[in-house]
């Protein structure tokens, strides 16, 4: 990890180091314990970075699940997750990540091919604001998660595609109708049964803390963009990423056991990583802070 700067804070008896990963994203947290009380500007500086670099990783944690609720409920109202099939024990807004869940057909929860690049629940009228992952389980290798930058995404595109994208809507579901051969038949059948019209948010949206521009949507819950069709909704997504994604505005985080991975959502999309031996398990906890509706 290259250092391209750093600054240090102390709470309590505590100091901890916020060291910049790459120039367009990422910065790594050190020396600080979240299951002990941090005070006012400790959590305005974490926050602060957070929306800085758009990802955050904050190594050496040390969380059982009541650990991390309470760690993650001083960043916001934590919101019920989509999945109420894979949550941990006790903790009904907790969801398990986990490459042994099965869907209720037996088959993979996940299916891996549809693993895009996204940002979750597009399909509530407020999305999370944070997505935060905490390692429990990894294989030796691999199992990456990437991050982008989509607000630096958005500034490099030619003026030509930020006048085509900029009045854009998207039409949010739990899954494209594009995708419902291949999707998780449990998602697809909810789909089907649900009387919810989809959810529209602005396929670029406006950071409500920097009033920063960023390309912002799930490529897989995208239904339809304005004046598209499911299909040709997804190849213009596809068309979209090709042209505005650069290796300089990714972050590929390597999984360490006692990482916590804080995610802007309003500023990034994600993907998990499928590049590892999977007779080995991969297990993250997710938890997710209710953010605005975007505009």
């Amino acid at each position: 990890m290259s250092t391209l700067g750093h600054e240090t804070s102390q709470h309590s008896s505590q100091s901890f180091k916020i060291t910049k990963i790459k120039e367009h994203i990422g910065a790594e947290i050190t020396g600080i314990d979240l299951r002990k009380t941090i005070d006012l500007e400790t959590h305005q500086r974490i926050n602060d970075a957070l929306v800085e670099h758009v990802v955050l990783v904050i190594r050496d944690q040390d969380f059982e699940p009541a650990d991390f609720q309470k760690a993650i409920s001083r960043f916001g109202e934590i919101m019920p997750d989509n999945n109420s099939l894979h949550l941990v024990d006790g903790f009904p807004l907790m969801l398990i990540l986990s490459n042994r869940l099965k869907d209720s057909k037996g088959g993979p929860a996940k299916v891996e091919k549809n693993s895009n690049w996204h940002t979750d629940h597009t399909n509530h009228e407020c999305p999370p604001k944070y997505t935060t992952l905490y390692a429990v389980e990894l294989p030796d290798k691999g199992g990456i998660t990437n991050v982008v930058n989509m607000r630096a995404a958005y500034d490099a595109l030619s003026l030509e595609w930020k006048k085509r994208i900029d009045p854009l809507q998207t039409a949010n579901t739990l899954i494209s109708r594009a995708n419902w051969e291949t999707g998780n038949p449990d998602i697809v059948k909810e789909q089907k049964e649900t009387t919810r019209r989809a959810v529209m948010h602005p396929l670029v949206r406006t950071h409500p803390e920097n009033g920063k521009k960023a390309i912002w949507f799930h490529k897989g819950k995208t239904d339809t963009v304005t004046d598209m069709d499911p299909y040709e909704t997804q190849d213009f997504l596809s068309e979209l990423l090709a042209n505005s994604l650069q290796d300089d505005f990714i972050y590929a985080h390597e999984w360490k056991l006692g990482d916590l991975l804080m995610i802007d959502n309003r500023s990034a999309l994600h993907r998990a990583g499928t590049d590892y031996d999977h007779s080995q398990h991969r297990m993250l906890y997710r938890l997710m802070v209710k953010g605005d509706r975007p505009v």
